[in-house]
């Protein structure tokens, strides 16, 4: 079982990577927001695409008990594998994102 502390590293380095990524196209920045004493770990996107407003969030993670929530994951290839990679075990990545029904469908906890 990873710890409290190597999960909040482990976000926070993996987030910080996907913040450096360029946006597409338009004048759009990659921010990331985190609080560590809710255990809460977010990038957003702000700025303009043409005339349209970006703003939203890319990646929501919270950290509840001993586990990865992952609340939002608009990644290509799913930020689970990077915290995998990283050594944080399945048994501890919830994708919270899929009903509870369908997260029994995932090699990830339910819960």
């Amino acid at each position: 079982m990873a710890t409290l502390e190597h999960l909040i590293a482990t976000v926070e380095a993996t987030l910080e990577d996907y913040a450096q990524i360029r946006y597409s196209s338009g004048k759009v920045e990659r921010r990331t927001v985190f609080d560590r004493s809710k255990g809460r770990f977010l990038v957003m996107l702000e700025g303009w695409e043409g005339e349209t407003r970006v703003h939203g969030c890319l990646i929501d993670v919270q950290i509840k008990g001993d586990k990865l929530w992952i609340e939002r994951d608009g990644t290509e290839d799913g930020v689970a594998l990077d915290f995998e990679r990283l050594g944080v075990p399945k048994l501890q990545i919830v994708l919270a994102f899929y009903s509870p029904e369908h997260r029994l469908l995932t090699d990830y906890p339910a819960a």
